[in-house]
């Protein structure tokens, strides 16, 4: 269910950035979906082939910066599947990326189930010493 809620989110992601962004442009709701779906299945398989020696050149130290690179190529992959989604620079897929990252962390965020830590404060003990 989350996944669909992700890639739902996703696509009206592509599409707000879209109406916003000049340089980014999607014919329909349905292309939308269609390139989230894409995005999703170019980022699990050829993003975990370019993320995983990027991350060990770099030691694990740049992961964040790796993962959005990894994101903005691959939506400039995906901008090659579809004839109705254009991207036009690099700089506009690497926005895309950094968007669509704060949308899906946001989602996990209030979508995640409560935690079962209890942080209320510890009972009192009396130490007489």
């Amino acid at each position: 269910m989350n996944w669909i809620l992700q890639l739902l989110l996703n696509a009206g992601v592509l599409l707000l950035a879209a109406k916003i962004m000049p340089s980014v442009k999607i014919k329909s709701f349905g292309t939308a979906v269609g390139v989230a779906l894409v995005i999703g299945i170019l980022n699990a398989t050829i993003g975990f082939l370019l993320r995983l020696p990027l991350n060990l050149l770099t030691l694990g130290l740049l992961s964040f910066f790796v993962r959005l690179i990894v994101m903005a190529i691959v939506i400039k992959i995906a901008d090659k599947f579809f004839s109705g989604f254009e991207v036009r620079s690099f700089t506009t897929a690497i926005i895309l990326a950094c968007i669509m990252a704060v949308a899906g962390s946001l989602l996990t965020y209030f979508l995640a189930p409560p935690s079962q830590t209890n942080y209320s404060t510890p009972a009192r003990t009396n130490n007489n010493y």
